[in-house]
């Protein structure tokens, strides 16, 4: 049976690529030791996650190794790497502010631990394809020079912009910027996946997220935007937002429209391409009108405060250009609008809270 291997298996990505790639006739060798709960507290536990895939599943197999852990990948690599067809890389440290906290262990996680998998690849399984879910956040906050105009929940980007019917693309510098730590360490790996592609011709796609949402996410309050916002409401507790009036815009793209794409790639690789991938002009809110989303569909009023100081390096207005990939796989369209996102999100949230 053809294989594929997933790090962060139980994350929201890694999750749903088990689901789909699973659904697609492959087995998965999934590797998660849960660190996100290590992050974020007992809220942002993936422990469902994995209990679900492997009820599920029988062709996932889950491994409990650290991807720093040189020994461990070494064995999990050449042990499994027979038939391994698709490596993706989707294990991180996602949050700025715990970035800040413990920068030696967010490098470790974000960059140490890619350059060990691009290796691990390199010496068992060049020929498999390697995709790294990267973030927007390696353009820093170069977006907030852009020219915004404020209207009334949201900030927006001037109509004569190159940018504005699209929104970024990739042609925006990633140099001479404030990123956070946290962006600095996925900008490393970013430009590892890139040069392991170029340098060894392996082929590797590099997807620069936008807001990456759906029912699977383990939402808290350092990361996971909207799940934790609909938890919020259905809880009754109080959510925080953090600057810019709280009409910072971002897109926002279901999970499984994301890992949709990266199956486009995998089928038609490419070496060291670079994608931004997020919800573009089709899939994007403010937090004012996410707030007034989520307080329409629970029927509920949100319990929230706003904090006037913005999370250093935090966009105030980010939309993903899609444009570059859906020229280069045409085949690919978006399953989930911002409707359809809110109440799949919510869904999964009365069935676990």
């Amino acid at each position: 049976m053809k294989k594929i291997l997933v790090t962060g298996s139980t994350g929201l990505i890694g999750s749903e690529c088990v689901r789909f790639f699973i659904e697609k006739g492959f087995a998965v060798i999934g590797i998660d030791n849960n660190m996100r709960k290590t992050f974020f507290g007992d809220d942002a536990c993936t422990e469902w996650s994995k209990n679900l895939l492997q009820k599920n599943y029988k062709a996932y197999i889950h491994i409990h190794k650290d991807i720093r852990d040189k020994a461990a990948m070494e064995e999990v690599f050449s042990t499994h790497n027979k038939d391994v067809e698709l490596i993706i890389h989707a294990a991180a440290q996602p949050s700025h502010d715990w970035a800040a906290k413990e920068p030696f262990t967010d490098f470790s996680i974000n960059a140490d631990a890619t350059l060990i998998l691009l290796e691990m690849t390199r010496k068992y399984c060049a020929e498999s394809v390697f995709i790294f879910t990267s973030t927007n956040k390696v353009y820093g906050d170069l977006p907030n020079k852009l020219p915004l105009v404020e209207h009334e929940k949201r900030w927006e980007i001037k109509k004569d912009h190159p940018f504005y019917k699209h929104g970024i693309d990739e042609s925006m510098s990633i140099d001479q910027n404030t990123h956070s730590l946290f962006g600095v360490s996925k900008l490393s790996a970013d430009i590892l996946v890139q040069e392991y592609g170029r340098y060894f011709n392996i082929k590797t796609g590099i997807f620069r997220g936008g807001c990456l949402t759906g029912s699977a996410h383990s939402g808290t309050q350092l990361h996971g935007f909207l799940s934790y916002l609909i938890k919020c409401v259905i809880t009754g507790g109080k959510y925080t937002v953090f600057g810019y009036k709280g009409k910072q815009v971002r897109d926002n793209i279901h999970s499984y429209d994301f890992v949709n794409a990266l199956y486009s790639f995998f089928k038609k690789p490419r070496v060291a391409e670079v994608y931004n991938m997020g919800g573009s002009r089709y899939s994007n809110c403010s937090v004012l009108e996410a707030i007034e989303m989520c307080e329409n569909i629970t029927g509920k009023k949100m319990n929230w405060k706003y904090f006037e100081k913005n999370r250093i390096g935090d966009h105030i207005w980010y939309i993903s250009d899609v444009s570059k990939f859906k020229k280069h796989y045409p085949d690919w369209s978006y399953k989930y609008s911002m409707d359809n996102i809110i109440e799949d999100i919510h869904q999964g949230l009365i069935q676990r809270c």
